[in-house]
């Protein structure tokens, strides 16, 4: 099955007009940075990060931490309030919208449910406390914050619908905004199925962005998700994902002998030849290192995944 969802807006621009249609931006802290849960499942448990002098703790509410798909809010907002940055409007922390632009903007059916599961994801993100030391808007210090200060929903007085929400963002957050400390998402970002697929995506954003290849060893790669998965199971899960290989402007491959992923960017010429010279290396790898290789071939190991698509 593929990773990414159907498009049940290929027509969006003719729904959503001017603003509105602002290109996918998110902070690179929480690309950088494991904040959000995984799970559409509740996660109350506590989660604890620190690297390379960056420490990041995440408390959970009654109703679990933010999770991965919560964040598409953020997401949302952070566009309407950079773009209205490009075209020189006053910027304020303060971001008001309609529910039915946003669900058509990421992807989301407008049924009742939808605007069940918006407020759900309101809760959650005001609820999650943040305790960080991420520098923003080259300022560091301790913050602790909710991914939302606050947020406000105006419902129709007969019907009782939504009819607006407004959100305040934490100061963290929209320092790094008004900084221009974001980066622009594929829009098919809101397509992918998967939590750990997402965050993949964010992380290949991050670090390989417009650069030819991306690698990075498993145990790296599982600390930088936030999954809470055992090595193994991630191992299993990361081996499945570079065979589908579906994730919007990313190659995905897995070394299981090196225990290595590479993402390659799929824009460009530049991409695939990195990814045919590393397979060059390999195949025409020192005899010394396939003597190694044809030695420990006793022991059963993952086979490498390759996706071409």
């Amino acid at each position: 099955m593929s990773t990414l969802l159907p498009d049940k807006y290929p027509n969006q621009d003719f729904f959503i007009a001017d603003i509105f249609d602002a290109a996918p931006k998110s902070d690179m802290s929480s690309l950088e940075h494991p904040i959000f849960s995984l799970s559409k499942t509740p996660d109350r448990k506590k989660k604890t990060y620190s690297r390379n002098g960056v420490f990041v703790e995440v408390q959970p509410s009654a109703s679990g931490i933010a999770n991965i798909w919560d964040k598409d809010l953020l997401i949302y907002v952070i566009s309407q309030l950079r773009e209205g940055i490009n075209r020189g409007t006053t910027p304020s922390p303060v971001i008001h919208f309609r529910a039915y632009d946003y669900f058509v903007a990421t992807n989301k059916q407008t049924s009742g449910r939808a605007y069940d599961q918006l407020k759900k994801s309101l809760e959650r993100l005001a609820g999650t406390r943040i305790l960080t030391n991420i520098e923003t808007g080259k300022e560091e210090e301790i913050d602790n914050f909710g991914l939302v200060v606050q947020y406000r929903i105006h419902r129709d007085r007969e019907s009782k619908h939504m009819t607006s929400i407004a959100i305040e963002l934490p100061r963290w957050l929209y320092r790094a905004v008004t900084s221009a400390e974001v980066l622009t998402l594929d829009r098919s970002y809101f397509r992918i199925r998967g939590g750990l697929e997402r965050r993949l995506y964010e992380l290949s954003r991050k670090h390989c962005g417009n650069q030819s290849r991306w690698t990075a060893n498993v145990e790296t790669l599982r600390t930088k998700s936030g999954s809470r998965s055992p090595l193994k199971a991630f191992r299993h899960q990361i081996s499945k994902l570079a065979v589908e290989n579906d994730l919007p402007g990313y190659r995905m491959t897995y070394d299981a002998k090196k225990g290595q992923v590479t993402f390659y960017n799929r824009k460009g010429n530049k991409a695939a030849k990195a990814q045919f010279d590393d397979q060059m290396k390999e195949l025409f790898a020192p005899a010394s290192r396939q003597r190694r290789t044809k030695k420990s071939s006793n022991h059963p190991r993952e086979q490498l995944s390759f996706g071409l698509k």
